[in-house]
């Protein structure tokens, strides 16, 4: 019993597994590390304008005119890291605006919420605009089926390999060898 912990409820394994499998297709799908990190940026730069921190004994308030555009700052880059895990099309936008906001926040926002909502915003910005969403070339290999495309040609139709662009679907083929060529040119 200690050593299998979910054996108790049954089907509660394969829930769990479930969870996460669906978590991580969702979060491949989206430039979901870049959304947290710009949440995080967003944390800091809100907390520590409107905290009193004590540090033995000795009051250290951050308490400044800077909490108003702390806030709004903040707020915007939470905004952008929930936009970044729910509208992908606008990534290189909400990447440009995170990364302005960050380095914003270093003189309006005592420091940038102490240099780790500037961090954070830097590094959210950076991946958002880095991120493609476009799969990796080795997947695109293996993943493409070769077909032939029927083209209009002047002495009738003539097949075209969409993946080569050449006459006839074969390498090194021409126009002149294919058989639908040569079947047009005996029908005419």
């Amino acid at each position: 019993m200690i050593n299998e912990p979910f054996g108790t409820l049954p089907g509660l394994r394969d829930r769990i597994d479930g969870t996460r499998r669906r978590f991580r297709i969702w979060r491949g799908g989206r430039p979901f590390w870049a959304g947290l990190f710009m949440l995080l940026a967003g944390a800091p730069i809100i907390y520590f304008p409107y905290v009193h921190i004590t540090l033995k004994g000795v009051a250290v308030a951050l308490a400044t005119t800077a909490g108003a555009a702390s806030l709004i700052i903040g707020i915007l880059l939470m905004t952008l890291g929930v936009t970044l895990w729910f509208h992908q099309q606008v990534r290189v936008f909400a990447g440009v605006a995170g990364l302005l906001l960050s380095l914003v926040s270093f003189p309006l926002a005592n420091f940038g919420g102490l240099f780790f909502g500037l961090f954070f915003g830097l590094v959210g910005g950076s991946l958002a605009c880095a991120w493609d969403p476009s799969p990796p070339e080795a997947e695109v290999q293996h993943t493409a089926v070769t077909t032939s495309v029927a083209v209009p040609g002047i002495e009738g139709h003539m097949t075209v390999d969409s993946q080569t662009g050449r006459a006839g679907g074969a390498p090194g083929a021409g126009s002149h060898g294919d058989a639908n060529t040569a079947d047009a040119r005996g029908a005419l």
